[in-house]
């Protein structure tokens, strides 16, 4: 089990710590809820150390970037960053990443903690084209400062104006002192905020710092639980649940990031899907009756036919209701479509929604 740099901060905090993709990662400190309601309304701060970072360089760059992901690359500027994923050969997804464009011919690509080893390998066995790639997971650290007073917070922590990095920009800049920390505006809370990548040897002194600057805010950590509940909440997909090797990004509502104007892995049977039309789709639905939908859990329909199976369900703090992602045949898929979930044999009824969940 490996650890963060923070590893033992967590522990002195009293955090509840798990395994997590490898990593001994606090999964919550004070509770989910208090956590979460903390990221909503004031600035939290998550320890993601365990994703990971790849640096990928040279003049042959972005044809492989452009090769490998679905989402066009060509577009991003230096300090501009992109959601994307990795399709496989048969229809799904190998991962879904961010593409940060660094310099020119300089790119760093930031994957999912569980997957760092299946997408180096994947990403390597298509780099015939002399790109220089190195694997920095080990090195770099990752702070996710999250909710709406992030900005206002952290801004005595450095010379630039946070207020003037847009939604998926970065800058490279001063931040706790520390020279040469990527700023991005690239949070999965649906609140603002920032994610602060820097050196292990970095962190610990930029973690104190920011608990000193976001005090008078109420700063708080926060563990994953409350970063699931709040991507939830948003309908951002999870990988491993809601995508995965075997779901097309079509199918996933994620043809927005599947750029047919260049060829890249398995494109062209994801363009005859397109032309075809998927036959299934992800949803996001609210239950209508008390209940709390999990993972797994089976999507009936008012017969009791089994139609899908809900990927991500909680009760949602926010809304104080139960919610879900699932996959579901087409004729399904519409809003206000009439759905059940099972628990515990009980068909509670449901409705398909238009995501986000969680709406400002």
């Amino acid at each position: 089990m490996k650890n963060t740099a923070l590893t033992h901060i967590h522990e002195g905090l009293g955090a509840k710590m798990v395994p997590f993709a490898g990593y001994n990662m606090p999964v919550q400190y004070e509770g989910v809820n208090a956590e979460h309601e903390t990221v909503r309304n004031g600035v939290g701060v998550f320890d993601v150390s365990h994703m990971g970072e790849f640096l990928l360089s040279g003049p042959k760059a972005l044809d492989l970037i452009q090769k490998v992901t679905s989402n066009d690359a060509s577009t991003l500027t230096i300090g501009k960053a992109q959601y994307s994923c990795l399709p496989n050969d048969n229809g799904g997804i190998v991962d879904d990443l961010i593409v940060y464009k660094m310099k020119e011919e300089q790119y760093l690509l930031v994957v999912n903690a569980s997957n760092i080893d299946k997408d180096w390998d994947w990403i390597s066995s298509k780099n015939d084209l002399g790109v220089d790639m190195r694997n920095i997971s080990d090195d770099y650290s990752l702070l996710a400062i999250q909710g709406p007073m992030a900005m206002e917070a952290m801004q005595a922590l450095t010379s630039i104006d946070l207020a003037a990095i847009k939604y998926y920009h970065f800058e490279v800049a001063d931040f706790a002192g520390i020279e040469n920390v990527i700023i991005s505006a690239t949070g999965y809370t649906g609140s603002g905020g920032f994610e602060i990548y820097a050196k292990n040897t970095e962190i610990e002194q930029i973690w104190n710092k920011v608990f000193e600057a976001g005090e008078a805010y109420g700063i708080k950590p926060i563990g994953l639980a409350a970063r699931d509940t709040l991507r939830l909440e948003m309908g951002f997909c999870l990988y491993g649940n809601d995508i995965n090797d075997t779901t097309s990004p079509l199918e996933a509502g994620l043809g927005w990031i599947t750029k047919f104007n260049k060829d890249f892995t398995n494109s062209e049977a994801l363009k005859m899907q397109k032309e075809a039309g998927v036959t299934r789709k992800l949803v996001g639905f609210e239950l209508t009756e008390r209940g709390v939908p999990r993972h797994d859990y089976e999507i009936v329909d008012k017969d009791g036919n089994v139609i899908g199976i809900v990927t991500s369900g909680t009760m949602a703090p926010s809304l104080n209701r139960g919610i879900g992602l699932g996959y579901v045949p087409v004729d399904y898929a519409a809003p206000d479509s009439e759905i059940y979930i099972r628990i515990r044999k009980n068909d509670i009824p449901a409705r398909v929604v238009k995501l986000p969940f969680y709406k400002k």
